[in-house]
């Protein structure tokens, strides 16, 4: 008697009979469940991790207080995504109670699909507000083509938001820049600029009306982009005006990069010097006093080390972020002291 269901052809590039051809066995089937559980667990791990590290970049900086109003700036990138929702769980749980209003800024970009980040804030329930502002044009009309329109653009976008801020009551600006953001920052001031400079994670406007925070500084983009997967963010294209990309700040990011890759910690301990600067074994005398200095007669540990070796054995302060995640601290990735984490819920002790 023939079969009702004949066999299934073997998939095209397999040998008849060979593993790929036959259904799962209950070994293949317990392979299944323990990757699904080590992905449930990767997946919990870097929920808490971002929690930790924006409640932590939070308390650092006294970024949100009590009865703050919080503008969000929500561009359809994976940064202000995260950077919302991470801050819609710590309103859910903080002892202080602050609101939260989602603003777009939609400058009229050809293809861009304004009915995604409506649909997304409604669905999401947060009180949200959508300018809309024909930045485009006047940028293209003002910039010559082929050159980069970034420049212009951000500062008429930021000129906006700063109204807009003004108009909706908001006492903070949330802006999604990321560890890596800031870094970049750096280098880019260094190598090209000849100056010291990065990005704060908390600062006043240049109109001084206003106060901007980062709640991501601490939070590298690789698992930003992590997250976005995980929560299946409706991400919208960063390139739709066409503008040049910035190609120095692109291969400031390639070395990061390259640096998390192959040296893990590096790039966090001059992410933590940027935090641990000592004016007085630099150069600049606007924050020091040189040509004043004298004698005082009094030792300091903390003086001229001209005679000394350098000790870099035991470096700054880089997270370990293998081991780091379920404790209360985290310890230097080449063996630094480790140090305290804060959580949104322990600002109530501060």
């Amino acid at each position: 008697m023939l079969s009702q269901n004949p066999p299934l052809p073997d998939a095209p590039g397999h040998e008849p009979g060979d593993r790929h051809s036959r259904p799962d066995t209950p070994a293949d089937a317990g392979a299944d469940r323990r990757r699904a559980h080590k992905q449930r667990v990767d997946d919990n791990k870097l929920a808490k991790r971002l929690m930790r590290e924006t409640g932590r970049a939070i308390a650092d900086f006294n970024m949100i207080e009590e009865g703050d109003k919080v503008m969000v700036c929500l561009s359809g990138g994976k940064d202000s995504y995260s950077m919302l929702d991470l801050l819609l769980t710590h309103q859910s749980r903080a002892p202080i109670k602050f609101d939260i209003v989602a603003v777009n800024l939609d400058q009229k970009q050809p293809g861009f699909p304004d009915h995604i980040l409506p649909e997304y804030l409604k669905n999401l329930g947060v009180p949200y507000h959508i300018e809309t502002q024909d930045t485009y044009s006047v940028v293209t009309r003002v910039i010559p083509e082929g050159k980069t329109m970034c420049s212009l653009c951000s500062r008429m976008r930021r000129g906006i938001l700063y109204r807009v801020a003004d108009e909706l009551g908001a006492t903070k600006i949330a802006l999604g820049h990321h560890r890596d953001d800031i870094l970049a920052t750096f280098f880019l001031n260094l190598f090209y600029g000849g100056r010291m400079k990065a990005m704060p994670p908390k600062l006043m406007s240049d109109d001084g009306k206003h106060i901007v925070i980062r709640p991501l500084a601490y939070v590298m983009e690789k698992d930003l982009i992590a997250y976005a997967a995980l929560k299946q963010f409706p991400i919208i294209p960063c390139n739709l005006c066409g503008s040049q990309e910035n190609l120095k700040r692109k291969e400031v990011g390639r070395m990061i990069a390259e640096w998390d890759k192959k040296m893990p910690g590096r790039s966090w301990n001059v992410f933590g010097a940027l935090s641990r600067v000592v004016p007085t074994h630099l150069m600049d005398q606007n924050l020091f006093d040189f040509a004043g200095l004298a004698v005082t007669g009094t030792p300091d540990a903390q003086g001229d080390m001209a005679f000394d070796r350098e000790d870099f054995d035991n470096p700054g302060l880089a997270p370990d972020r293998e081991n780091g995640d379920d404790d209360g601290g985290q310890t230097s990735a080449e063996g630094g002291r480790p140090h305290k984490t804060i959580f949104m819920t322990d600002l109530r002790s501060l």
